[in-house]
């Protein structure tokens, strides 16, 4: 958890510096300082200690200074004055797409913009279209942009959910007086995006907890604090609550603080079916209190199997408990390999040989390596020269790996306008495997882009579609497309598509995943790592293929090293 708020504090500052126009170089310095940390092979205090933090690559004499005063002191006085030098509404703009550091900057400079309501207002009034290396249409895109941001309103990406509340939680957990806790709410569920925070705890004093709670050094600011429940704005601006009950009452208040509430009024239905009383306070029927100390003895009380709260929905989860137990849900344990990873080949931040170490000490037994296509000169696409030279350094490098391990050989190929392919077709028959992704064009009417979607998925050399909307979670919509028409397509190719783990895309959603899974389509669960750290990703990649309710079989890096060789081999000899 330090790492990681020593990450984001580094991260920050190269995105502050950015939008005041810093030095690019020294912007740049933060954020690989940042990614470095993410993926750092063992602690970072004792690396520190040890000296071996000062040996990455990335991480100079001065960035070391400033990671170990944070370290030991908790605080960096540069960060800061930069903070508090900076105006915070400058750093919100960047939530809108297409708006990066350097327009940011100008339309400070030209305009004194310095808030998403002083950018509408200049954009209504037509002043950023006036501003040389705008016009009209950048400026209707920036308006575009902000009523996406207005819709989507406080939330949070799951990731930012999870390293937020994760001290806090430490800390209640840790508390003598709690006896258990858990955090609730659409988190617990792996939502896509998350609101509010919410954990519970029982206790035979809560108020000793909650007097803990409010005194936290992430709480910003105390909005409620009562004998049961606390409410606090983080620094972040995120509301976390905090709700104290008996442990009696704790799985009944446990199944209703994890919702959703379309979930809980059919459990409160079932209830009065049969004659009882359900809340988040117990069970009550005709002789009394039904006790339950668990959260599958509340389901059992009414007829059901323990449901997952990642199915807690009302999609269909009450039919099946009333069958006996639900089919096993994949767990991150069993995934044995991944496909879609970059490395310095192409915009990566590692090189290929710690991609395999980080892969290894992930548990991985394999890893496909997807370097961008030529096409993606944004990203250092792959000449058809350089790809020779990459597969050539692949089988040295597997030669050394011996059998336990094994690199595949793939790209994330470029799907152009006219659905081609931007590699030739003797090229990508030296692949193990093809991801064929949009990233261009999103401009496109939705019956173009779905023919020229579709056209890739029945390309026999593709093996499986990458992030197949192009959204970013929170930041853009993806592109118009039907992607039912793109499921079956892909379902009558033989087509995989991807679950991108990336917690900023998760795409397929969970929907789509269940309806892909339906029509027999192989699903990989792929990280779309840029780091070492990116391995963590995958995490959230299965969030998504439980909300859809895939088990082990339905996830295809589950497949052992042979399987999954032999998978890809005859799905290559498709296309010869």
């Amino acid at each position: 958890m330090e790492t990681a708020r020593i990450a984001r504090i580094l991260d920050e500052m190269g995105t502050l510096l950015e939008v005041r126009g810093e030095n690019a170089f020294r912007c740049r310095a933060y954020h690989n300082a940042a990614q470095a940390l993410k993926g750092l092979p063992s602690d970072l205090s004792e690396m520190i200690a040890d000296g071996s933090l000062a040996r990455v690559p990335v991480i100079g004499e001065t960035m070391l200074a400033k990671i170990t005063q944070l370290a030991t002191t908790g605080h960096l006085p540069s960060f800061e004055e930069l903070k508090k030098s900076t105006p915070s509404g400058l750093v919100a703009l960047l939530r809108v797409p297409g708006l990066g550091p350097k327009k940011i900057k100008t339309l400070h400079d030209d305009l004194k913009i310095a808030s998403l309501a002083d950018l509408r207002a200049a954009g209504e009034s037509g002043k950023i279209a006036a501003i040389k290396g705008f016009g009209a249409k950048t400026e209707a895109k920036i308006l575009e942009g902000i009523d996406f941001l207005e819709s989507v309103g406080d939330r949070i990406l799951q990731s930012t959910a999870r390293r937020l509340i994760g001290p806090i939680f430490e800390a209640v957990r840790a508390h003598p007086d709690v006896i258990r806790a858990e955090v609730c709410g659409s988190l617990r569920r792996r939502a896509e995006t998350i609101g509010d925070l919410d954990i519970l705890f029982s206790s035979a004093d809560p108020a000793s907890v909650l007097d803990h709670f409010v005194r936290l050094p992430d709480v910003a600011k105390v909005l409620a604090h009562g004998p049961t429940k606390a409410s606090v704005r983080l620094g972040d601006g995120v509301q976390c609550d905090l709700r104290g009950v008996s442990d009696e009452q704790f799985p009944f208040a446990l199944h209703y603080f994890t919702g959703s509430k379309a979930h809980n009024i059919e459990m409160r239905r079932r209830a009065i079916e049969r004659g009882l009383k359900l809340s988040e306070y117990g069970l009550e029927g005709p002789d009394g209190a039904v006790a339950c100390r668990t959260e599958e003895e509340v389901f059992g009380a009414l007829g059901l199997a323990y449901i997952p709260p990642e199915l807690r929905e009302d999609q269909g989860e009450f039919a099946l408990a009333e069958k006996g137990p639900l089919p096993r849900l994949v767990e991150r344990s069993d995934l044995v390999g991944t496909f879609h990873c970059h490395t310095d080949w192409s915009d990566g931040g590692a090189t290929l040989p710690e991609m395999v170490e980080a892969a290894r000490a992930a548990g991985l037994t394999y890893l496909g390596i997807a370097d961008h296509s030529k096409s993606a000169g944004y990203a250092g696409g792959l000449s058809i020269d350089r790809v020779r030279q990459q597969w050539a350094a692949i089988d040295a490098l597997n030669g050394k790996l011996g059998k336990s391990f094994r690199v595949f050989k793939g790209t994330e190929c470029d799907i152009l306008a006219d659905g081609s392919l931007d590699y030739p077709d003797d090229l990508l028959e030296g692949f193990d495997y093809v991801v064929a992704s949009v990233h261009s064009g999103f401009g496109m009417d939705r019956e173009s882009m779905t023919a020229r979607i579709v056209k890739a998925v029945r390309n026999p050399r593709v093996t499986m579609l990458g992030h197949p909307t192009g959204r970013l979670l929170l930041a853009r919509d993806g592109y118009p497309v039907d992607l039912d028409a793109v499921i079956q397509a892909a379902s009558e190719s033989g087509t995989m598509i991807e679950i991108n783990a990336n917690p900023h895309r998760l795409d397929l959603d969970s929907i789509h995943a269940r309806k892909a899974h339906a029509l027999g389509i192989s699903i990989p669960i792929n990280p779309d790592a840029h780091s070492t750290g990116g391995f963590g990703d995958l995490e959230y990649g299965v969030g998504v293929a439980r909300r859809a309710g895939l088990g082990p079989a339905g996830v295809f890096n589950t497949s052992d090293l042979k399987s999954a060789a032999e998978s890809l081999a005859a799905r290559r000899s498709r296309g010869t």
